[in-house]
């Protein structure tokens, strides 16, 4: 299927083109908003003071990585409704917790870590990646009257900065520029109504990271200080930045202010790669996922507050496995499995994993046979074929938000311990404990010492953490 095939799949629900334009125009309507005011709620007692998302973008197979079902060699003839998983399942260092090949790795670590088999994408009608991604990172589902922060920018404005000279946000991986829905990636990678000051510091490939926070060479000091002024020239006049209000051009120079800081800062050598010893870096060096592994690790020893890892979102390729399901899975599981491992290792070692959230998850599982939920079925948008006659057939996998994996390390969480059930047989669904993403985000914000009931009063209404401040923390999962 190409890329202009499910581009021409437009929903009657809502288009890219309607989600893109909504989203937008909550942009700016944010833009022109007065300082929300934070409304305080019970804090729960903090059990980590950093977070490290690792994005599996793209929508990753549970069925193909932690939660193995069972297994089917490729053969032509096989009915596809037949095949569950496509690689052998393999042991870990918990009994009962298995994976499929390829993580060998991270199974050494699963006894530092809790594995949830059972959370679930929302159901939002006709399925777009971008759509359930906001609605993860955000927690509210698009388009909404204000434009929703980003977790990151969430947790960096409630909890403040632990280094002034760190960004609170780091993202890590994500070109906004490629993929037909890229406006609406750069939607939901945002501080929304929070202020720009609580942005994601945007890193697009982290060998480059270096590069990103010293001033460009071709300038001069002098000549680098005046653009800043010329800068905050433009902003105090109108109309040329007619949407912004005075809390956001002050937060936006707050922004430049930091991002000052940082230029002259030694914290600014956490973003350089090339001073990991080269055993270390080698180790991580698997492709761009990887190196950003290393690069959230030295963030975090920085001071970041949070930090995501994605292994980018680009339509039909990584995880967006809608054909050749079974060799690009396996390409992705090289990507992530030595740096995933290691992260959690050098964090250990380091003193950090207990105070380090680390979190695996993906905006849904994916299905062979199902497009979205077993009774809440929606459109296909690839056609999978009845019988599989070639190697491109095996593993061809549709959207499906009856189920997905998420991996939690450190944090005050649980080591060896799994969390909710899936039925073994397809349609491989929730059937113990679901986890919807309020209450995924809860648990999150339980970790940081932020309730779920916290809010911040936005044009004169509440704006709460979680989904109407609904969410409900996994105490399960807490040691």
């Amino acid at each position: 299927m190409s890329m202009n095939r499910e581009e021409r799949l437009i929903s009657s629900r809502i288009s890219r083109r309607g989600f893109m334009g909504a989203t937008a125009a909550a942009s700016l309507a944010a833009l022109a908003g007065s300082e929300p005011t934070q409304l305080r709620a019970a804090t729960p007692e903090a059990t980590a003071d950093a977070v490290i998302v690792l994005w599996m973008a793209g929508g990753m197979a549970h069925t193909e990585t932690f939660d193995p079902k069972r297994y089917t060699p490729f053969a032509p003839g096989v009915r596809t409704e037949r095949v569950l998983s496509t690689f052998p399942s393999i042991d870990t260092s918990v009994d009962n917790i298995k994976f499929s090949k390829g993580l060998e790795r991270v199974a050494k670590v699963m006894d530092r870590g809790a594995l949830i088999r059972t959370f679930q994408g929302a159901d939002l009608g006709f399925i777009l990646h971008s759509r359930h991604q906001c609605h993860w990172h955000t927690g509210y589902v698009p388009p909404q009257t204000v434009a929703m922060p980003h977790i990151g920018a969430v947790i960096t404005r409630t909890l403040g900065p632990k280094n002034p000279t760190v960004p609170g946000f780091v993202a890590i991986g994500q070109d906004m520029e490629i993929g037909a829905e890229s406006p609406a990636v750069k939607a939901f990678h945002t501080s929304g109504f929070l202020g720009s000051e609580y942005g994601p510091f945007l890193i697009n490939d982290p060998q480059n990271a270096a590069s990103a926070v010293r001033p460009p060479a071709e300038l001069g000091d002098a000549h680098f200080r005046s653009r800043r002024k010329l800068y905050e020239q433009l902003l105090a006049q109108e109309p040329v930045y007619q949407y912004g209000s005075d809390f956001q051009r002050q937060s936006l120079v707050r922004s430049l202010d930091a991002a000052d800081r940082l230029l002259t800062s030694p914290s600014a050598k956490a973003f350089d790669l090339t001073l990991e010893p080269k055993q270390s870096y080698d180790i991580y060096n698997t492709g761009r996922f990887g190196q950003g592994c290393l690069l959230a690790r030295r963030l975090i020893e920085a001071g970041a507050r949070y930090v995501e890892v994605t292994t980018e979102y680009i339509p039909f390729r990584f995880w967006d496995t809608h054909e050749n399901g079974h060799e690009r899975a396996e390409k992705m599981k090289e990507q992530i499995d030595a740096p995933l491992a290691q992260l959690i290792l050098d964090l250990e070692e380091r003193g950090l994993l207990n105070r380090t959230l680390v979190v695996l998850a993906s905006e849904f599982g994916r299905d062979a046979v199902t497009e979205g939920k077993v009774g809440l079925e929606v459109k296909d948008q690839a056609k999978t074929p009845d019988v599989m006659q070639e190697p491109k057939h095996y593993g061809m996998h549709r959207h499906f938000t009856g189920a997905g994996s998420v991996l939690l390390f450190g944090g005050g969480i649980k080591r060896g311990m799994l969390y909710g059930r899936t039925a073994d047989e397809r349609p491989c669904i929730t059937i113990e404990n679901p986890v919807p993403v309020e209450n995924l985000h809860a648990t999150i914000y339980q970790a940081l010492g932020i309730a779920p009931t916290q809010s911040y009063i936005v044009e004169k209404r509440p704006v709460f953490v979680t989904k109407d401040g609904k969410g409900k923390p996994i105490k399960d999962l807490f040691a």
